[in-house]
């Protein structure tokens, strides 16, 4: 059999791979402690579980407009004006199956060959893959730690050119917890204008930032940079509904009918009921993630005193997400052969860094329990003591 090229340019999705792994490796009976997915350990809250049973009960199980749910639709357009100060009408939103597919409708939608997509370094590790499958080019702009893993204004004007369609900016970031400013994000938003490229804003962490720190949507610096600006967002991290797979976009009105184009000939609509888990999500108490930052909040306070602690290791405050992103370059191995090795000799799993962009990094996932945690970074301190 002869698979389409497309499919040996794009690599696997390192981090289901060894989330997929330590999951079997839990189902033989094996003590893993797992620092691998993000996936919050919380339940999906009681209230959105009873709005999807009750609409279940009334029979909201057919097929559903490809676009979402208009009560849905509108539900985000007004989350989006009352949280970020973003005009969206529900004609500028679709609904999709995950943060992750409204990426993918996106990039579907609008990168074609010789078009070029700028990605700041590190970054969530299926950006560069989506740009593959379209005939894209990722540019990749590698940030280091002592600039906070951020993407500077030269760096940002240095990297387009005649061919840049799209840049691509992540706060709070997957891997690092970074979270830009309003002044570093007012500044990008300049840049993009000035040059007359789009924007996506990966907002799927929005929700989950510590010590005070804010954050602030790219499209709401100014009815030019607003043009200019496609959200992604979604339930998953938020509201515990990583299993449900309801995301979202909302961007320029003909854009987003091509997305739902895309979206209508691939997967059709979202799953009706999780819609009405969703809408209740949106319309209700937040009190749920008060609860789950709490709980992110002490754990991260926890993860970060220990692993600085270890000889070999640095590692960054995260300010937002629910990751710390530690530089093993002091020990003297690549990401993935001190992931293996970890792995083998102390049954803890941790995604290595080259997933993301950095060889130089490991990442760990503090949306698991703190007794994991403290098991976890026990078995890590024995590890690297042991090379």
């Amino acid at each position: 059999m002869k698979l389409a090229s497309r499919v040996n340019q794009v690599k696997p999705s390192l981090t289901l791979i060894i989330d997929s792994k330590a999951k079997a490796m839990k189902a033989e009976g094996i003590d893993v402690c797992s620092f691998s997915a993000g996936e919050p350990d919380f339940d999906t809250p009681i209230h959105i579980k009873e709005a999807a049973k009750k609409a279940l009960d009334e029979g909201k199980t057919r097929y559903g407009p490809a676009a979402g749910e208009p009560k849905l639709r509108a539900a985000i357009a007004n989350k989006l004006k009352k949280d970020n100060g973003l005009e969206y009408k529900p004609e500028n939103v679709i609904v999709t199956n995950g943060g992750k597919h409204s990426l993918y409708n996106l990039i579907m939608a609008l990168i074609e060959a010789g078009d070029e997509v700028i990605i700041p370094s590190p970054y969530w590790l299926s950006y560069p893959e989506m740009v593959t499958l379209a005939g894209g080019k990722s540019v990749i702009v590698p940030t280091t730690i002592d600039n906070g893993y951020k993407i500077t204004p030269e760096q940002l004007k240095g990297a387009i050119t005649e061919r840049t369609k799209l840049f691509v900016l992540n706060s709070p970031s997957n891997p690092t917890g970074m979270v830009y400013t309003a002044d570093e994000i007012e500044i990008l938003a300049r840049i993009v204008v000035e040059n007359d490229i789009l924007v996506v804003s990966d907002e799927i962490y929005e929700k989950i930032l510590y010590d005070g720190v804010q954050h602030r949507t790219i499209g709401s610096f100014g009815p030019e940079i607003f043009a200019r600006t496609i959200i992604s967002n979604g339930f998953a991290k938020s509201y515990s509904m990583t299993g449900w797979r309801v995301g979202y976009a909302a961007g320029p009105e003909e854009l987003i009918k091509a997305m739902i184009k895309i979206q209508g000939h691939s997967t059709s609509n979202v799953c009706t009921f999780a819609q009405y888990g969703a809408i209740a999500a949106l319309e209700s108490s937040q009190e749920c993630i008060e609860i789950m930052l709490s709980a992110f909040t002490e754990r991260r306070k926890y993860i970060l005193e220990r692993v600085r602690a270890i000889p070999g290791l640095n590692c960054p405050t995260p300010d937002g997400a629910f990751y710390v992103f530690i530089n093993i370059e002091e020990i003297g191995l690549k990401s993935i052969d001190f992931c293996e090795k970890l792995l083998l000799a102390q049954k803890v799993a941790a995604i290595p860094g080259i997933a993301f962009g950095a060889d130089e990094c490991i990442r760990l996932s503090y949306a698991t329990g703190l007794e994991t945690i403290e098991k976890g970074l026990e078995r890590l301190e024995k590890f690297v003591a042991s090379l």
